[in-house]
Order: C-alpha cells, then structure tokens, then sequence
C-alpha cells in the first residue's frame, strides 16, 4: 500500500500549531502585501471607503489581514483556505472579531457556490498563483459586483535572479516551512504580462501592475502585486 501524505500546506499548518497554542490576538494595526512587515502599500490598495464593504480573501492562513480589514475599516469580511487547521488558526486568533467570517475550503469551489458578490477579492500569497488561472480568474470576476476590485500579491517571477520562461503554465516550486525544511508545490510563476492575459480573458480591465523590492535598499524583487477591476 501507498502512504498517503499530507499536503505541504497542511504541514506547514501542523508546524506552526506545534510551536504552541493559537490564542486570541488583537488585529494587527496595517495590511501586508509582501513577506517584509510594513514594507509596501497597506490596505489602501483595495481603496478609501472600506467601510461595509464585502470582501474576500482567498487563501488566509492564519487570518491577520481579514481581521485588521474587519476590525479596522469596518469591511464585512470573508476569509477562506484550503487546509481546516489552518481555519482553526485563524479562528482562535480571530474569531471575536465582528463581521469576520472564516470557512474551510478551495478556492474556486468557494467562488462557484458564492450566492452574493463581493466588492473586494483578494489574495496574498494564496490561491492566486496556486490555481489555474485559466480557472480562477473568471470564477473570481463573476463574484464580483460592477466594479469590483480584484488584487493580488505573488512571489515575483525574477526574484531568484535571471529571467523566467516565457509563458503561461505552472512551475515547480518549493514551499520553506517553518522548521526550514522544503516541499515541493506547482506555482503559476507569471509575468506581470502573463496575468494581464489571463485577467483580460477574464473580463476584467483598468489593470495595474507594481514590483516591491527587497526593503534596505536592494533592487532584488520579491512581490508582484496586480489589481484589476470588473467594468
């Protein structure tokens, strides 16, 4: 017989609820895009008047950007992942917090079954990137109500150095956990031209594009971040 294997965000999960229990904590006072904290644009990304507005995070790990979102601009969030311990998470860290919804899931079930449109989608680091976008994308857009934003933060494609195959199809990847060991995933490691493509393809429009570099002054990217909006 085959072992089976947990997915590699499931042990990423596992790791982090080893270093100890997941305890209430207060919402964090700004919104990460990137890996570096307070390095980046914050929640303004998504806009000015937040406030009642719906939005969705695809892919939240443990659940610190929907609640500074809900605790701090009144948005009426939903958060969702696709590994239950890390909902878990999530919901000891958050689950106090008003209008802060939290569900176990894959991404583009979700966006499949959604019965009312957000204003907001948005992912970091999470399930854009790591699903088809061919897929995704358009199942996204037809969440969102007329002009609806989508935004997201990926790993930029040339931050190992070099420049990345032309294209639009999946890479292996490697996912660090926290005790630094590494498992392998498959990532769409897009250029900014490349998720152009497929968002228009997608019906959506008004797209921009923004690298963040390495904060200290180096020039090495790390973050690709996209928003586009549904006209």
């Amino acid at each position: 017989m085959f072992a089976a294997h947990p997915s590699p965000w499931h042990s990423h999960a596992l790791q982090r609820l080893a270093d100890g229990p997941a305890e209430p904590l207060v919402p964090p006072s700004r919104m990460e895009w990137t890996p570096h904290r307070g390095h980046g644009p914050g929640a303004e990304l998504l806009g000015t008047r937040l406030h009642g507005k719906r939005a969705l995070e695809l892919g939240c790990g443990p659940g610190h950007n929907a609640a500074h979102l809900s605790h701090h601009h009144g948005v009426q969030a939903t958060a969702i992942d696709l590994v239950g311990l890390q909902i878990r998470r999530a919901r000891s860290h958050y689950g106090h917090i008003p209008h802060l919804t939290f569900s176990a899931g894959h991404a583009l079930h979700y966006l499949h079954a959604a019965q009312e449109p957000f204003d907001a989608i948005y992912s970091v680091f999470g399930a854009i990137g790591l699903v088809a976008p061919e897929l995704l994308l358009p199942a996204a857009a037809d969440c969102l109500t007329d002009r609806g934003l989508l935004a997201f933060a990926a790993p930029h494609p040339r931050r190992r150095g070099g420049t990345p195959e032309p294209g639009v199809s999946p890479s292996r990847d490697l996912l660090t956990l926290p005790d630094r060991s590494r498992l392998p995933i498959v990532r769409w490691d897009l250029e900014a031209t490349a998720w152009s493509h497929h968002l228009h393809r997608a019906g959506l429009r008004q797209i921009t594009s923004q690298t963040v570099s390495h904060p200290g002054g180096s020039r090495r990217p790390t973050t690709l971040l996209i928003t586009a909006r549904k006209t």
